[in-house]
């Protein structure tokens, strides 16, 4: 059996509607559909197999970058036929040989509605200034919803928006606001750098790909602080470990002050993952905090391990807990309740809330995400 060309192993992660191909020497190509690793029927791929996908895969000059820097990323698109999609892409090596990581992401923006968010996401678009973060784990679907409300900005108000990601993923097209895309590697240096200089850019809206070092989260604290509204991701589980993670970047001595920095100028925390459907397709729960009086007070003082009371008392203020999303799905059809333990942040938490007349479940039904909206 012949080794497939890199154009057809594209078109089978479209068809499959998956969310990643993976590349390595000795191995078959394999691609991840609703969070599952699946190989194909094909022969293990060789080194020069990887070299030629290399080929057709690098942009001209990134051979050199890729060799010298051992890893590399960078996004590009695909058209082929009817069939389109946009990527991002990682190469490193191991053992020696390249390996090739590549994240199909969808063409289109999709709304908040879309993708089955909390309703009460959508205000942030509607804010002025202020810090809005986006966590979970890697693959959880942070850039899209990201994604989603830069594009609600986009639809809704006259402004100036300004990214910064590496690499760029979704293509926004200018509507109401006037959006500018930088790419770290290709438009700036680092996201520490581009942050120093944005502000002299005069944008209304921030959108940070990921904040990743002191230098970032201190950058972006001083754009909310400013004026701006900023939007980020974080790899944190939920929001009480996403407010610690923040002020622990910074030195002991100025954690005191970066506490009453963050309980001034959040906007929210929306901690999410994504859970496997049995019929296919993916879901999206959620945990959402708004930076209430209570919250920003806990935040103040450091009490961050209360604000998780907080955020299962919260219904009226639009707030709820990963596990009373669970119980509301579960409630809802949407998840089997044998599924509910391996994703729940508190099992024993789970379990009051799915007993008979268990508190925490909230209303707003959204629904699940099926195959053709997979969360990226």
């Amino acid at each position: 059996m012949a080794t497939p060309g890199f154009r057809s192993l594209l078109y089978e992660l479209i068809r499959r509607s998956g969310s990643d191909l993976h590349l390595g020497v000795g191995t078959s190509p394999a691609v991840r559909v609703d969070g599952t690793l699946v190989y194909l029927n094909t022969p293990a791929l060789t080194h020069a197999d990887l070299l030629e996908h290399l080929g057709e895969l690098l942009p001209p000059g990134k051979g050199e970058v890729l060799e010298r820097e051992k890893e590399l990323d960078f996004s590009f698109s695909y058209l082929e036929g009817s069939e389109s999609a946009r990527f991002r892409v990682n190469c490193s090596f191991e053992r020696g040989n390249p390996a090739v990581a590549l994240r199909m992401i969808p063409t289109n923006v999709r709304t908040t509605r879309q993708l089955c968010l909390p309703p009460s996401v959508d205000q942030v678009a509607e804010r002025l200034r202020g810090l809005f973060l986006v966590t979970g784990p890697t693959g959880s679907g942070k850039s899209t919803t990201l994604a989603a409300l830069v594009q609600q900005v986009n639809m809704t108000r006259p402004c100036h928006v300004v990214t910064v990601e590496d690499p760029v993923e979704y293509l926004f097209r200018s509507e109401r606001a006037m959006i500018h895309q930088r790419e770290v590697g290709t438009d700036t240096h680092s996201f520490a750098e581009a942050l120093k200089r944005v502000l002299r850019q005069d944008p209304d809206v921030i959108m940070i790909g990921e904040m990743r070092d002191l230098e970032t989260v201190s950058a972006a604290v001083t754009a909310a602080e400013t004026g701006h509204l900023v939007l980020a991701t974080l790899h944190t589980p939920d929001a009480p470990q996403t407010v610690d993670r923040i002020v622990d970047v910074f030195p002991s001595y100025q954690q005191p002050q970066v506490r009453m920095q963050l309980a001034n100028i959040l906007v929210g925390i929306c901690s999410q993952q994504l859970i496997p459907l049995p019929g296919g397709g993916r879901t999206v729960a959620t945990e959402l905090l708004w930076a209430t009086p209570a919250v920003r007070n806990c935040i103040r003082e450091g009490k961050t391990s209360q604000i998780k009371s907080l955020l299962q008392t919260g219904a009226a203020q639009g707030m709820h807990t990963m596990d009373q999303d669970l119980a509301r799905q579960y409630r809802e059809g949407v998840l089997p309740r044998d599924l509910l333990p391996q994703f729940a942040f508190d099992p024993k938490e789970l379990e009051r809330l799915l007993l008979p007349g268990g508190e925490g479940a909230f209303s707003g039904s959204r629904g699940p995400l099926r195959n053709s909206e997979t969360t990226l």
